[in-house]
């Protein structure tokens, strides 16, 4: 007697996606990454600007773009720097900024965590908000993609975020001060924050944990170079797996 063939259950999307190689999966997480230049692109070039008008020469701001590939604590940093802080304190505090990877990585193991040492290295390289957001998605809604699949996807996620980025930045810098003060990058960061956060907040643990951060970062704003977020994100995050036990545990005694 035959075998019940797995995939019959199915979705077409489910299948289209398990069907991919991962070339395919490659430029499929590339062309997911496009909508993500509206807003990467702008702040890219507001980043140069910035560096530009703090003293950085190009090779300087291409070396803040490619080694640290973190747009917050780059900005971050440069302030710092500009105001003559100590290097220990602009190094701690962009650290600080940039906590929030290490969630991010924890949130990615259960999907790439058996990637080579390798992988896992340039993985990390490359993780930035833009391509978890898009790839913890992407494997949440198709929770069968092989491992070579997962990686291409989120190399391509990469590869249409980070080398923009970096082309952004130079030519922020190059064209400096030709870039009128109205024109008002800086609304591309939290616009950035709002397409990447909404989609994902969809159970009552998600909300829970967004609200909790919100409130904490505002109720902690008043400590300085953003030692807040080393409070709200802890908090944040007990919050969320509070919420999500409690659910579970109702589930079961509704069971």
């Amino acid at each position: 007697m035959a075998e019940p063939d797995p995939r019959r259950d199915l979705t077409p999307a489910e299948r289209k996606a398990l069907a991919r190689t991962p070339a395919q999966a490659f430029r499929h997480g590339l062309i997911q990454s496009l909508p993500f230049l509206l807003v990467l692109a702008p702040f890219g070039l507001l980043f140069g600007v910035v560096a530009s008008e703090a003293g950085l020469h190009l090779p300087q701001v291409m070396g803040f773009s490619v080694l640290v590939l973190a747009g917050a604590s780059q900005f971050t940093a440069v302030q710092l720097m500009s105001e003559h802080t100590p290097a220990l304190i602009v190094i701690i505090t962009a650290i600080a900024v940039n906590l929030r990877m290490a969630m991010y990585s924890a949130s990615m193991v259960p999907w790439l965590g058996g990637a080579s040492p390798r992988q896992r290295g340039l993985i990390a390289y490359l993780l930035i908000d833009q391509t978890f957001a898009m790839s913890v998605q992407h494997y949440e809604k198709h929770p069968r993609l092989s491992m070579a699949q997962r990686i291409g996807y989120f190399m391509g996620a990469a590869a249409g975020c980070c080398l923009p980025w970096a082309i952004a930045t130079a030519a922020g810098h190059m064209l400096g001060r030709a870039i009128p003060s109205g024109l008002a990058l800086d609304f591309a960061l939290p616009i950035t924050f709002l397409a990447m956060i909404g989609p994902m907040l969809r159970t009552p643990a998600h909300i829970a944990a967004a609200l909790v951060s919100i409130i904490a970062s505002l109720v902690f704003a008043f400590l300085p170079t953003g030692m807040g977020l080393f409070i709200a994100a802890p908090l944040a995050m007990l919050t969320g797996a509070g919420v999500e036990i409690w659910m579970e545990r109702r589930r079961e005694a509704q069971a």
